[in-house]
């Protein structure tokens, strides 16, 4: 193959899909197997998320984002962690408070879409503590997807004559079959993922509404994975229709019921974000120290996501945003008669 301009990033991860296989194939039986999986939320991070590891969040900015997982990783003090900076909003937000990463593939981070910019994150981005590799969105589902196939790359239609090339970890190369230049990106197979889902059985099988975006290629994609989900549902409730679990059994490790677990953001048809507290965050970063107490109270003074949850109104507060999300698709449906 015809090779040509490569990308100045840095690789953070292996691309041989040999060796991912090595892993999968040496892998422990009983975690691919049909046993009871349920742990609580504390004891998974515990167990699967470890100091240098490469680690990738499911969802979509702050829709159908692990963020109770993410508290989890912070008030732990894990460190030196590799991150998927793929869709990132208040996740990055929340593990860059806690500097937990010292090490990011980011296609889009840093901003919290319409809400606007995270002050610590991109503090910590500038801080020289991190280093960055850039991709588009796709290049890193691409990413993703070539390690879910066992291929070492995939070829790409993008970035090509870029700045976003240029920062990449990406091969230009000239197609085989046209001559036309393509870039090659590589496979990334992440050391652990925590996704969040709206049922998951106590096995693993998990299913979610909503937009996927790349969790389907990140769960096949990574070596160990975290299900956190809004309820546990009966095995034979899964059986019913198992055409609709996206995410089968041997692919999990562990899994957690976490109803709420993607707040502050929002579960599509299940609850809306909480864009009051949201803003809290974003106005608490303005000052380091009326931060450092944030965090203390946010995070680091609650035990677990219960805390947090009745720390911003508990049950009452929750009911309001399921609520608000019920309500904002009624409206779409009328506007869309």
């Amino acid at each position: 193959m015809n090779i040509g301009n490569k990308g100045r990033g840095i690789l953070f991860t292996n691309p041989d899909p040999d060796q991912a296989r090595a892993f999968f194939r040496d892998k422990k039986s009983d975690a691919r197997s049909m046993k009871n999986k349920v742990v609580d939320l504390k004891s998974a991070i515990s167990n699967y998320v470890h100091d240098g590891d490469y680690l990738a969040i499911g969802g979509f900015g702050a829709n159908r984002t692990p963020l109770a997982a993410c508290h989890e990783i912070v008030r732990q003090k894990k460190k030196k962690l590799g991150f998927l900076g793929h869709t990132s909003t208040h996740d990055m937000q929340i593990l860059s408070a806690g500097e937990v990463y010292d090490r990011i593939d980011v296609s889009y981070g840093v901003g919290l879409e319409a809400r606007g910019l995270s002050r610590c994150s991109r503090a910590y981005m500038e801080s020289g503590t991190v280093r960055v590799t850039e991709w588009t969105n796709y290049a890193l589902t691409a990413r993703l997807r070539a390690a879910s196939m066992g291929l070492p790359f995939m070829p790409v239609r993008e970035m090509l004559g870029t700045d976003t090339f240029a920062q990449s970890g990406a091969v230009q190369a000239a197609c085989p079959f046209t001559g036309k230049p393509v870039a090659l990106v590589p496979a990334l197979y992440p050391d652990v993922a925590v996704i969040h889902v709206h049922e998951a059985d106590c096995f693993g099988n998990a299913r979610f509404q909503g937009i996927a975006i790349a969790d389907i290629e990140l769960a096949h994609a990574s070596k160990r994975l975290i299900i956190t989900t809004e309820k546990l549902v009966n095995h034979d409730e899964i059986s019913r229709d198992p055409a609709l679990t996206q995410i089968p059994f041997y692919l999990v490790d562990a899994v957690c019921e976490v109803p709420y677990g993607a707040y502050p953001g929002g579960m599509p048809y299940a609850y809306f974000s909480d864009e009051h507290h949201i803003r809290q965050w974003l106005d608490a970063e303005k000052d380091p120290k009326t931060f450092r107490d944030f965090l203390d109270r946010e995070i680091f003074g609650c035990k677990d996501h219960n805390d947090y949850l009745n720390l911003h109104g508990g049950l009452e507060r929750m009911s309001a945003l399921r609520a608000e999300e019920f309500f904002l698709h009624k409206e779409d449906h009328h506007d869309g008669v």
